[in-house]
């Protein structure tokens, strides 16, 4: 049979359980037949008529896009990850959805306090047991001990996957949780029972990821019993991480960088580090950073992702721990509505995130107060009418009742951090600061009315191309948007874009109508996968 109607050919298209030809019709039109045989070298002598064949594509799968290592490794349906989201945002329920969904998602350990961690690390191994999962692991430059701490809970939970993030060099923790149980199997070869997924925008940061530990880790990690010294030998063989994402213009942590020219610069480096150590499992390298339609998830593929990671976009779904009243600005939120304020992790080495500006005063606040932190030495050496200002605007309350405040929370998380404070003025001041930066993430969360204009939503570009993307359907609203369906969409919706570049690039030609593909339900979806 010949489809030669525009939503007809549409429909041949999106069927990814059956294979699609084009042929050429007596006017040179192009058009689809859905059925027959396609005879590919010198023309056969047939008894019925034939037609000359224009473009070809198989049955495929989004499950075909990345890499198919990374979902076998990892025991995934598709090669898609839902990256971290701090304070708990990506929730233990956002990684359920995940992970019964066939995706791999990882808990927004960042931000939390470890017996927070410790509940979710409980509630996950029991509810999905050996079911794939993932746990974040933050760099903690200013929380001496913490990342030790939060290594030793996964350690103990038995947590086997990590997500590394916002690392500027390899920790001793880092390396420790990789390293930890390492040895040979009854075949012989070498098995890392921990594994983590680094995020990364850096080529120096990459490489220490895809090298082996170093060896003066190594030997700090033999030297306090972490390991043995055949372990030490073992590990020197693997890298600290197989898989890593180039993190590109994303919400959150960002350097900014363009998927464009990050990626293939990162595979680059990927093939060159996997010759060089001559590892016997293969590097992988995913995208993440403005992924949220199927355009840009089929571009992350075609560039030679393994998978994909996507964030901002889990934030509006039902299942993230951001309040409904985020998930309404998140929804209204166009490409030109964020901006880059400081980062409260690492507020003293002036490191910025990008979050959403549209509704909030949150970055102009966070702006400010960087910008006294840069310009005195101390909370009394700001002038009288600036300080009163800030306490009004921004604090809504005397700094001297903010600092007993912060006292408080440090003396419970890191008692180090009030001793260092009492000794330097400054270090008082940026704690401080740190208190606004801290709780706004959390007022947002909770939905706090009275504190709307100081939400601080981490948010990139990316946000604003699903919402003009999905405008006009079903998952205009954010009750509608889950994470499954969110994922299936841009995999499918990825799969259905190749299929149709596949084509193009054999000269068959399309109408706009037939490659427009617009959000569906999961039932049409799985219809519609092999």
């Amino acid at each position: 049979m010949l489809l030669e109607d525009d939503s007809e050919i549409h429909k041949a298209i999106c069927d990814l359980n059956r294979p699609v030809y084009i042929v050429q019709d007596q006017n040179q039109k192009h058009i689809v037949a859905d059925q027959g045989k396609a005879i590919i070298g010198p023309e056969e002598e047939t008894e019925t008529e034939s037609l000359p064949l224009a473009g070809f594509s198989p049955v495929s799968s989004p499950r075909q896009l990345g890499d198919i290592s990374f979902c076998e490794d990892h025991g995934l349906r598709f090669p898609y990850m839902c990256g971290a989201m701090a304070n708990g945002i990506a929730s233990v329920e956002l990684v359920e959805a995940a992970t019964n969904a066939g995706l791999l998602a990882s808990f927004g350990a960042a931000g939390l306090t470890l017996p927070e961690i410790e509940n979710a690390a409980k509630y996950l191994t029991e509810t999905l047991g050996s079911k794939p999962f993932c746990f974040n692991l933050i760099f903690s430059p200013n929380e001496k001990g913490h990342e030790d701490a939060v290594v030793s809970l996964y350690i103990k939970y038995g947590i086997r996957l990590v997500e590394a993030s916002a690392y500027m060099k390899l920790t001793l923790p880092a390396v420790r949780y990789r390293v930890h149980g390492i040895h040979r199997n009854a075949d012989g070869e070498i098995e890392t029972p921990n594994r983590i997924i680094a995020k990364a925008s850096r080529i120096e940061v990459a490489t220490k990821w895809f090298s082996p530990p170093p060896e003066k880790m190594l030997a700090q990690l033999i030297s306090s019993g972490d390991i043995t010294e055949e372990q030490a030998t073992l590990a020197a063989q693997i890298p600290v991480a197989q898989d890593l994402t180039v993190e590109a213009d994303s919400g959150g942590h960002t350097d900014n960088r363009p998927a464009i020219t990050l990626l293939p610069t990162i595979i680059a480096l990927r093939d060159r580090l996997q010759k060089e150590f001559n590892y016997t499992m293969p590097l992988r390298v995913g995208a993440a950073g403005g992924i949220a339609t199927p355009a840009s998830a089929a571009a992350a593929f075609s560039m030679g992702a393994a998978y994909i990671v996507t964030g901002t976009v889990n934030q509006a779904c039902v299942e993230s721990a951001s309040s409904d009243i985020v998930r309404k600005m998140l929804a209204e939120a166009q490409q030109a509505d964020v901006t880059m304020a400081p980062a409260v992790d690492m507020f003293e080495m002036g490191v910025k995130l990008q979050v959403l500006k549209r509704g909030t005063m949150f970055a102009m606040r966070g702006n400010k107060l960087y910008e006294l932190y840069r310009a005195y030495d101390s909370i009394d050496a700001i002038p009288e009418k600036e300080k009163q200002a800030v306490e009004k605007s921004i604090f809504k309350a005397p700094l001297n009742d903010i600092w007993q405040l912060t006292r408080d929370f440090f003396n419970e998380r890191n008692p180090e951090q009030i001793v260092k404070a009492e000794q330097d003025p400054k270090h008082k001041m940026a704690l401080i600061f740190r208190w606004y930066l801290g709780l706004s993430s959390r007022w947002a969360n909770a939905g706090e009315a009275s504190r709307q204009v100081d939400y601080q939503v981490w948010c990139g570009p990316s946000m604003g191309a699903f919402n003009e993307w999905s405008k006009d359907s079903f998952m205009a609203e954010p009750a509608n948007r889950t994470i499954a369906s969110v994922a299936m969409n841009l995999l499918y919706g990825a799969a259905v874009v190749t299929r149709i570049n596949v084509l193009r690039n054999q000269g068959v030609k399309f109408s706009n109508k037939v490659a427009h593909l617009a959000p569906q339900e999961i039932s049409v979806i799985e219809q519609n996968l092999s």
